[in-house]
């Protein structure tokens, strides 16, 4: 539950996977820690497919993300969401930035900001070349966030605060793509309001990206849930695991061997006994559940047979 304004508030969360291959580990420790956390709190859990980039979906995935869901015994509530048919509310946020002055048209290319940008954390700091409307004679461009040198911090439940400046550590970003695509960042919060999320449970490889949907949230006036980053499972060279590097998809045909090596991850007690089905293993790793428990860290590496 999350209280406003002094008023308590049914718990809804999600779990927003991209179909660009089989769940893997790593997907799998985040769809188990959102939707733990979700049904002990006895709230809403929700499936959004975040297919936005539809030049990275493989066909078929989808489908059989939702099928090793329900081979794994997941129950979602309402029917999955599909970002590919959103657009138009992401255009109508986007006009309503453009329109207030807070984006604006940009014709650079990587290779220039590259040229030009010094280095951040997380790539070139965008140095706003086309804040002075320079896009104007470019054929092709993107739309970029207007960001200020002013600190954002977002409390998280698992990694504590995070602190973040974007003027000074990212530069203006990128809310819609040259290709026409809207980022990532754009469609996640408009998403989140739309949908009454108000918890986010979700993998610490996206705990960057939270101040800049707190920023957008604010500039959107759209409410902003409460977020909770698990650790990410990486290989013992400390790279994430993902569908881009073709790591071994989860087993369904034994589904709970994979679920009780999740809860072991996120620092969650494992029954004396192993569960017959997977009904008794829900049921007993629901009542057992504590976001207290899981390891204030940004990454655990995982044995090859996790993998």
């Amino acid at each position: 539950m999350s209280e406003s304004n002094g008023m308590v508030t049914a718990y809804r969360g999600r779990f927003a996977p991209s179909p660009t291959g089989p769940l893997h580990f790593g997907s799998l420790v985040a769809a188990v820690g959102s939707y733990l956390d979700a049904r002990n709190h006895r709230g809403a859990w929700l499936l959004r497919m975040e297919d936005l980039d539809r030049t990275r979906e493989i066909k078929g995935a989808a489908d059989q993300i939702l099928q090793t869901l329900d081979d794994f015994g997941f129950t979602w509530d309402g029917p999955v969401m599909y970002q590919s048919q959103r657009t138009e509310a992401y255009e109508a946020a986007l006009e309503s930035l453009i329109q207030k002055g807070l984006a604006y048209r940009c014709g650079c290319s990587r290779k220039e900001i590259a040229q030009i940008a010094q280095m951040g954390e997380e790539g070139p700091i965008y140095p706003g070349t086309c804040r002075n409307g320079q896009a104007k004679t470019r054929d092709s461009h993107s739309i970029r966030l207007l960001t200020q040198h002013k600190e954002i911090i977002c409390t998280d439940q698992v990694q504590g605060n995070i602190c973040l400046n974007p003027g000074k550590e990212l530069g203006d970003f990128i809310i819609r793509r040259s290709d026409g695509f809207h980022a990532y960042q754009l469609a996640v919060v408009v998403d989140d309001a739309w949908q009454g999320i108000n918890q986010v449970v979700r993998g610490a490889d996206l705990l960057m990206s939270t101040p800049r949907q707190c920023y957008l949230q604010q500039l959107l006036r759209l409410p902003k849930p409460h977020y909770a980053h698990l650790p990410l499972a990486v290989d013992s060279q400390g790279r994430k695991l993902s569908k881009q590097y073709q790591d071994a998809p989860v087993d369904s045909r034994q589904p709970i061997e994979s679920l009780l090596q999740a809860l072991a991850f996120l620092g969650q007690p494992s029954p004396a006994e192993k569960p017959v089905n997977l009904s008794e293993f829900w049921a007993w790793a629901i009542e057992h559940w504590s976001l207290r428990k899981i390891p204030a860290q940004r990454q655990i590496a995982v044995s090859p047979a996790n993998q």
